[in-house]
């Protein structure tokens, strides 16, 4: 299978050099994505970029159309996607304006679509590795190529939100449970593209100690916004750095993925066909049509 890369992010990628670039509107049995697709090429590699927020961050965390995202880049034909996404650190050496690439998530959220299966079609994926390491490697590879301090491996704490953290929950995320970085965004987007069988890989930019770092203060959304903004020019340039390193004459085109990750529905649907919902199974087709 060719690969073809799918960005999730936000404002710095908006402007992309694409060759034949084009804002396409994508609908899915889960209903439309946060916003049109820009699709083309770079390096020769097929690249369509998703505004997780939608252009003007007019989506809430809690709110993200997120099965629709994934189902919509399914469509196009991604195979390999990589989320670019903005996190507090509750690590010193993870400074503000360094990146980590995250390896590990735990999931805080309760009040978001979970799956694209349910009732009339059950299915349990493996989220034991839930980024692919081998798309990790090389958009860590680019990340550095940036200049930028990054950081290989890193636990991303999923929030509900929309709200920061209180101290006390910051100190228990950090101390107790071990996590590294904490957002709003990587869950339920790493599960649904594991059940849409994609490879998938996280970016985090690091803005802020979140609130547990005494003297640092509490979370500043100017402060945020600051930080962001240098990161910009940055996120924009590792995104044009990875497609050459994913393209066909480059190391990392590997499908199938060694990790399995484009065979991750292969025993995980547990409900007899003959007990399937057929409705459900019509709708589960634009993204589990291989097993189906």
């Amino acid at each position: 299978m060719a690969t073809h890369l799918g960005l999730i992010g936000g404002s710095g990628l908006y402007g992309l050099p694409l060759e034949g670039a084009e804002w396409r509107e994508v609908d899915t049995p889960w209903g439309a994505p946060s916003d049109a697709i820009l699709t083309g090429t770079l390096d020769g590699l097929p690249v369509s970029f998703l505004p997780r927020h939608g252009r003007g961050h007019v989506h809430a965390p809690g709110e993200l159309p997120s099965r629709a995202n994934v189902a919509a880049l399914k469509a196009l034909g991604v195979t390999d996607v990589l989320s670019i996404s903005a996190v507090g650190s509750f690590r010193e050496a993870m400074a503000p304006g360094h990146l980590v690439v995250v390896d590990q998530i735990v999931d805080r959220t309760v009040a978001r679509p979970a799956s694209f299966f349910g009732t009339g079609c059950v299915a349990h994926v493996s989220l034991a590795q839930p980024t692919c390491p081998r798309l990790s490697a090389l958009a860590a590879e680019a990340a550095e190529a940036t200049g930028a301090t990054v950081h290989r491996g890193g636990t991303y704490l999923c929030m509900e939100g929309p709200q920061f953290s209180s101290r006390a929950e910051s100190r228990i995320w950090r101390d107790s449970w071990g996590c590294d970085v904490i957002g709003m965004t990587a869950m339920p987007e790493a599960r649904l593209a594991r059940e849409a069988e994609l490879c998938y890989a996280i970016v985090a930019m690091v803005t802020d100690y979140d609130s547990w770092l005494e003297g640092h203060g509490a979370v500043d959304v100017s402060a945020v916004l600051a930080v962001l903004a240098a990161n910009v020019a940055r996120g924009r340039d590792l995104a044009l750095r990875l497609p050459g390193r994913l393209g066909p004459d480059a190391p990392g085109q590997a499908h199938p993925c060694p990790h399995g990750c484009d065979r991750a529905l292969d025993h995980a649907v547990m409900t007899a066909p003959d007990r399937r919902d057929p409705s459900l199974v019509e709708r589960l087709r634009a993204v589990a049509g291989r097993v189906l």
